[in-house]
């Protein structure tokens, strides 16, 4: 896995003196919200990826009290939390609005775009259930499919450099 890099780009000393992490108190400073290993980045997957269907401000906020509160990585899952960003919400929050319509057995409705603050009040205060257990839906189906897959590349991984140690060391073997 590309531990060098990640870690490069988030060298936890860099960020400690941050305003932000001090709501956490000193519970950021546990060495296994930093450590790179299957575990807790398939559990940084299912966090950043879980928060970031989540319709509420401050997600990347959130993710960190879920990495500190269940021991996934803490940048990892802040950085999955920009899986929904300005160019994506929107295509995502209408396809998790049909999930839940789908869930709900309830038909969706067909929107027409209007840029003004009074369309956008009428359509959620019509279509808020469906967007939220879509939302809901998806964030858990994302997180569970993001820490399974996780895990199993880690592992494949894992097996491979294995395997090709094993072999140069047959090859070395041989050779002398």
């Amino acid at each position: 896995m590309p531990k060098g890099i990640i870690k490069k780009l988030f060298v936890k000393n860099n960020l400690f003196g941050r305003k932000y992490f001090r709501i956490f108190g000193q519970r950021h400073l546990n060495p296994n919200l930093w450590h790179l290993n299957r575990f807790s980045v398939s559990r940084a997957f299912a966090i950043g990826l879980f928060t970031a269907f989540l319709p509420i401000p401050f997600q990347m906020v959130f993710a960190c009290g879920l990495a500190i509160m269940f021991q996934g990585n803490l940048p990892v899952s802040v950085v999955l939390v920009w899986v929904t960003n300005p160019l994506t919400i929107g295509p995502i929050f209408y396809f998790a609005y049909h999930v839940g319509s789908w869930i709900l057995v309830h038909t969706p409705r067909a929107i027409e775009w209007q840029t003004s603050w009074k369309w956008l009040s009428a359509q959620l205060g019509q279509s808020w259930q469906p967007l939220i257990v879509g939302l809901l839906f998806c964030g858990l189906c994302s997180a569970l499919i993001g820490n399974l897959l996780i895990r199993i590349v880690w592992q494949s991984w894992v097996v491979y450099k294995w395997r090709a140690r094993a072999k140069r060391q047959n090859r070395f073997k041989t050779q002398n």
